[in-house]
């Protein structure tokens, strides 16, 4: 994913420090917003090892290091979360709780947009169920 400036998203969020606390600061938000118990509930009490996994992937996802590729192989997303149901209110639950924390991290204006319209698309290709 580039700009016509060809900056990857990566290196225009600020690299691994940026993507990291975007990351943490999605699951403080899923842990605390009532809004996000159908998703919390599909997770582990301890949410460190999601939260690691979703790091190394946003981080490949960017255009930064394949971190997520090199430990897992190919995401297979959507296989990978077969397991759970997911429809429109999982997709906007986790949507919420990314787009809270692109508000919170992410002081570009033009890439936060950019960032949210990208992974609503990825958000919405996770739906299972009708």
């Amino acid at each position: 994913m580039t700009t016509s400036t060809s900056f990857t998203h990566y290196q225009r969020i600020g690299g691994a420090g940026k993507v990291r606390a975007l990351v943490h600061r999605f699951y403080q938000n899923m842990d605390e917003l009532p809004e996000s118990y159908g998703i919390r509930k599909m997770h582990a009490a301890d949410l460190q090892n999601s939260e690691d996994k979703l790091f190394k992937f946003l981080s490949g996802w960017m255009g930064g290091p394949q971190l997520f590729v090199q430990e897992y192989g190919h995401p297979m997303l959507r296989r990978r979360h077969m397991q759970f149901t997911i429809g429109e209110s999982e997709r906007d639950q986790w949507l919420l709780c990314m787009n809270n924390a692109l508000n919170e991290i992410v002081e570009n204006v033009a890439l936060r947009n950019e960032l949210a319209t990208a992974l609503a698309g990825v958000a919405d290709h996770m739906r299972n169920q009708s």
